[in-house]
């Protein structure tokens, strides 16, 4: 099962480093990794996707409270979350029939087109895991020339509300 780390850290050299060694010596892979400055000053929030059950998650959670520098680790895998991820597609395009049907194609993911070249279209999707797999489904037949994805970054949902339980349930209808 994949799980979502999300670790502060102090916000010095060297820190994902030694947490990448980690890892690397524990045999664990990083599926995704994002890192970026937290909301306090000097602090670092990485965001991380990692295959393992419960005890490994556990175990990895303890070597990671060893690191010096490490603050908090937390797995928001079952967390009600918002989870996003940037992606930039470099699509080959020849002609304006094929060119508007991208583009056609791009608005209904709300995706934005970034470049436009002689023979490709760059277009920009920001959005969930399932977004991403979905629009590179869908422009795969154009032929994708370069992929760029920044991996997943995440929050916790102060509201406390489950959208992929949300998703699972049936709709009601209103009765008028």
């Amino acid at each position: 099962m994949k799980h979502t780390l999300s670790v502060l850290v102090e916000d010095e050299a060297g820190v994902l480093t030694r947490i990448a060694g980690l890892f690397a010596r524990r045999g664990f892979n990083i599926e995704s990794l994002a890192v970026g400055p937290a909301e306090q000053s000097g602090i670092s929030r990485i965001t991380m996707i990692v295959s393992g059950d419960d005890r490994i998650i556990e175990q990895i959670t303890k070597q990671l409270y060893k690191l010096i520098n490490v603050l908090k680790v937390q797995d928001i895998t079952e967390v009600p979350s918002v989870e996003r991820e940037l992606m930039l597609l470099k699509i080959n395009c020849n002609g304006s029939a094929m060119r508007s049907e991208i583009i056609e194609l791009a608005h209904i993911f709300r995706a934005r087109v970034v470049d436009i070249g002689e023979s490709t279209l760059t277009v920009e999707v920001v959005g969930d895991p399932g977004k991403m797999v979905a629009i590179i489904q869908v422009l795969s037949r154009f032929g994708i020339r370069e992929i760029a994805r920044t991996g997943k970054v995440a929050l916790t949902r102060e509201s406390g509300v489950n959208t992929e339980f949300l998703k699972s349930q049936p709709m009601e209808t209103s009765r008028l």
